[in-house]
């Protein structure tokens, strides 16, 4: 006959203290495998909602950003056609300082980018570094235009003004206008108490640079200078050939 086992019950409470408590921490089945399927559905949801929100962004980043070193690559062409070859010229040193990134045209300060030039991107990000540390700056595009200096040039000089009934409208920033703006700008007598180009077809940079400081910081006179500040003259110098070159190459 085969002999039965018998298992004997012993009552939980009956044990000593020790072993009860020994036996009554044991895990119970059902929490050793656990199902996890609803952390991981939450978690593929939270990065696909990451993922939406990145690319919907209005900052982006490409693939090139500032160059501390000009010789690499020369500041980029005016998006503006025709004028001033001396002005011109000056435009792209400016930006050297400014915005030197293969898009100029989009960069805000810091670095980001910004895709929509419909109007001036007012971000507002912060000063790292500089007498301003601390502070935010709406600084944009090629020229590096605050929102309120962009309003404040755009209304004298931009050639495509909004109607006077688009009140909710603004002042387009495409490359081409924030070229024109800058470039009427520095074409005004008024605006410098001097003629920008008569001085730089004198070969008077370097005063016309400290003249422009006030406004462009970064100009070698001003509160900011940079690693490329030391450069301008120079870099002024190849731009105007380059510039005079495709002036007169006709």
């Amino acid at each position: 006959m085969d002999s039965v086992q018998i298992q004997t019950v012993v009552p939980v409470s009956s044990l000593p203290p020790r072993d009860r408590k020994l036996l009554t921490n044991q895990p119970s089945k059902s929490s050793e495998k656990e199902d996890h399927g609803p952390l991981l559905i939450t978690a593929l949801m939270l990065l696909g909602v990451a993922w939406v929100i990145n690319q919907s962004s209005p900052l982006y980043k490409f693939s090139s950003g500032f160059s501390s070193n000009w010789r690499g690559a020369s500041p980029v062409s005016l998006s503006m056609q025709g004028g001033d070859p001396y002005v011109r010229a000056l435009m792209r040193t400016i930006s050297a300082a400014e915005s030197n990134t293969d898009y100029p045209y989009h960069v805000l300060y810091g670095g980001e980018y910004v895709q929509d030039l419909s109007r001036h991107p007012d971000y507002c990000i912060e000063i790292v570094a500089g007498p301003n540390r601390g502070d935010c700056t709406t600084a944009a595009g090629r020229y590096q235009f605050l929102t309120t200096t962009w309003l404040d040039k755009a209304k004298k000089y931009h050639p495509q003004p909004p109607a006077w009934f688009e009140f909710w409208d603004s002042y387009s920033f495409e490359p081409e206008f924030q070229d024109h703006v800058v470039y009427h700008w520095l074409m005004d007598t008024n605006a410098w108490g001097v003629n920008v180009s008569e001085l730089l077809q004198q070969g008077k940079i370097d005063r016309v640079l400290k003249i422009l400081s006030n406004t462009w910081t970064s100009l070698g006179y001003g509160i900011e200078s940079n690693s490329m500040s030391a450069a301008l003259p120079e870099i002024y110098q190849e731009m105007l050939q380059e510039e005079l070159k495709a002036a007169y190459s006709w």
